[in-house]
């Protein structure tokens, strides 16, 4: 008795499946834009994503350009755009002649055959991951284009859309896809790891694709964001740096110690602060105080220092973040740290963050006052629970894991300070503290915010110039512009 034997289907190879992908992508092209066109709206959010992470005048390698529309959007110093079909390329040579556009194949692509050696600031692949052949192949060569502070944007489909977008596109409303691969969040993470690249920060956005009026504005902005829904979001979007180390020996240093009403700790912070790197500078930035704090900042800087160089100033402003700014800008180390005069947080753990930032295995490093055991004279209850729910709001509302957003002591290189005071228009100055003008413009620039734990000790001398319920109510505020800014931008 004969039996019939069903053959398995044929797998797709990759170089078959490339061949798909191109085709259909060659066949296309004089129709995209008028796809595009007709789903405007998720793709105006795409642009909104992309431009809130990318600064104007950067310069930007976009990995699936198509026909160029999100590069030009972003209004680069130098955009290049690569894709792999000639049809698509030529529209976006047609459209934007002040960009350039290659037709190369993304597996292959190498500096050389792009026709330079420059690096970029931001890569992007919007939407590309599924139609690439070999992922990791594409992820390795663009290491070729990164520099240390390189970004890697990548924006895919949530593969629990995956029936929904089929439906669509047999209605008629979203055009017709080849074989593609369906990726989750966890795969591309991994994906980025194998490959040489740390995630700092991803998400999940875009509820209702479609402008539906009165309800589409408000799930997206809102309710998208909210914990468990967040899951559902179509677009999934991972930023992502080169894993690179660094000789910490290699770097200077510049220690701001704002200080107010402070004078019996001055020596004390001297005395205590170790070298850090090859060369270590401190800042006294003095404020107004009504004891003998900027004599006794007079007379050490006059003293001089055998492992410091000392330098002080005094403020025209008032408070921490003008301080801070003042000595900021007039530091000359390769790493800007905060100390606070008060010496709560000790000067003997400031090598930990040194060699966090020097090393580059942060990129912004917050001192972590609530993981060691602290005296309630240190931190009274109140005030500890207080930072407990100000931490917890924070880190939902910056999409960032943070301990003690409060801890005054915070750390970052200075070229990574001058984006984000070039940048600080985007907030304006609205932190009298200072902490949040830092956290909320490294969120901006996507750095690598970590954590480093220190003890938290009671201060020695002097009073707190803490107004615990006035500053509370700024820290609220703090909340609302975070959510406005930031997460609901």
């Amino acid at each position: 008795m004969n039996q019939s034997v069903t053959k398995p289907a044929a797998p797709i190879f990759k170089d078959a499946f490339k061949e798909q992908v191109r085709n259909y992508f060659d066949r296309i092209a004089p129709d995209l834009d008028r796809w595009n066109q007709r789903n405007w709206y998720y793709y105006r959010d795409l642009d909104r994503l992309h431009q809130f992470f990318i600064p104007i005048g950067s310069r930007v390698l976009e990995i699936g350009c198509g026909t160029g529309n999100l590069l030009a959007g972003l209004d680069p110093k130098i955009g290049v755009g690569i894709d792999f079909s000639q049809g698509a390329i030529g529209v976006a040579r047609a459209k934007y002649p002040h960009l350039q556009f290659h037709c190369l194949d993304a597996e292959t692509l190498t500096p050389e055959a792009l026709g330079t050696e420059s690096t970029f600031d931001f890569v992007v692949l919007s939407g590309v991951l599924g139609h690439l052949g070999d992922i990791q192949k594409v992820l390795q060569n663009l290491q070729a284009f990164c520099h240390p502070r390189t970004r890697l944007i990548l924006t895919f489909h949530n593969f629990l859309w995956q029936p929904l977008l089929h439906l669509a596109e047999r209605i008629g409303q979203r055009r017709p896809q080849p074989p593609q691969s369906w990726l989750s969040m966890t795969d591309v993470l991994n994906l980025l790891t194998i490959t040489g690249y740390l995630p700092v920060r991803s998400g999940r956005r875009f509820l209702i694709p479609k402008p539906i009026p009165g309800i589409s504005a408000l799930c997206n902005r809102f309710f998208a964001h909210l914990p468990g829904i967040n899951h559902l979001g179509l677009t999934h979007y991972i930023i992502a740096r080169p894993h690179v180390f660094a000789d910490a020996n290699e770097c200077t240093c510049s220690v701001i110690i704002p200080a107010r009403n402070e004078a019996g700790n001055i020596r004390g912070a001297i005395a205590r602060l170790p070298q850090l790197g090859k060369q270590t500078e401190v800042i006294f930035v003095e404020g107004h105080s009504q004891d003998d704090t900027w004599n006794e900042i007079q007379q050490v800087v006059s003293e001089g220092h055998d492992r410091l160089t000392l330098r002080a100033f005094q403020q025209t402003g008032t408070g921490k973040a003008d301080a801070v700014r003042l000595g900021f800008g007039q530091a000359e180390g390769d790493i800007l740290m905060i100390l606070d005069a008060d010496l709560t947080v000790q000067p003997e753990d400031l090598p930990h963050f040194f060699e966090v930032i020097a090393s580059r295995r942060g990129e912004f490093a917050n001192g972590s006052r609530l993981v060691y055991p602290r005296s309630g004279k240190a931190m009274p209850w109140l005030n500890n629970w207080a930072n407990k729910f100000f931490s917890l709001a924070f880190s939902f509302l910056l999409d960032q894991p943070l301990k003690d957003t409060l801890c005054g002591t915070k750390v970052l290189r200075r070229e990574d300070y001058e984006h984000i005071a070039a940048g600080r228009s985007y907030f304006g100055d609205f932190d009298p503290f200072g902490d949040f003008d830092l956290l909320f413009g490294a969120t901006k620039l996507s750095l690598h915010l970590v954590d480093v734990p220190v003890r938290y000790q009671p201060r020695t001398y002097g009073q707190s110039n803490i107004a615990h319920v006035r500053e509370g109510l700024i820290l609220l505020r703090m909340c609302l512009y975070a959510s406005r800014k930031i997460k609901f931008f």
